[in-house]
Order: structure tokens, then sequence, then C-alpha cells
């Protein structure tokens, strides 16, 4: 797969359970210079953003950010893991 492709999405999820695609079929590397944006936004240190996720082309989800917690998928064992294979 080419690393270049525009196959993300980045969306946010509110209180109320509601959701928005804040961009859609943009590259990877906009797609995580977004979240950084997002998290550390107002909106997401008051918790008016619950989540923020990443997801490819393939609607699989890539990264998975949740006030309150931080990062929580991948989970930092698995960032690990993955860096080892490497």
């Amino acid at each position: 797969m080419e690393e270049d492709r525009d196959e993300y999405s980045v969306c946010v999820f509110f209180p109320d359970g509601r959701y928005s695609y804040v961009h859609r079929y943009i590259s990877a590397k906009r797609a995580v210079e977004t979240v950084v944006n997002l998290t550390k936004s107002s909106y997401a240190k008051r918790g008016l953003y619950r989540k923020i996720t990443i997801t490819d082309g393939g609607d699989d989800t890539n990264y998975v950010w949740e006030f309150g917690k931080g990062i929580t998928y991948p989970t930092a064992a698995q960032l690990r893991e993955s860096s080892d294979d490497t």
C-alpha cells in the first residue's frame, strides 16, 4: 500500500452520542496532525470531545483518544511490540 494515499478519516464523538467527521480521505500525516491539534484543544480538555478516532479506508480503527483516559488504542504495549518487530 502506498504511504501517501489519502484514505484516513478523523472523527470526533460528543457527550450526547453524536459524532462528526472532521476530515475524510486525508493522508496519514494530516490525520495525525489533526488529532494532535484536536486533543490539545479547549473542547477536548473540557470534555466536549469524548472520543477522537482515526480510521482507514477499510474502516479499521487505527487510533483512539478518550477524554479522561488519553490514547486508548493502540495501547502502550501494542506500540512497544510493534517497534520491537522492526
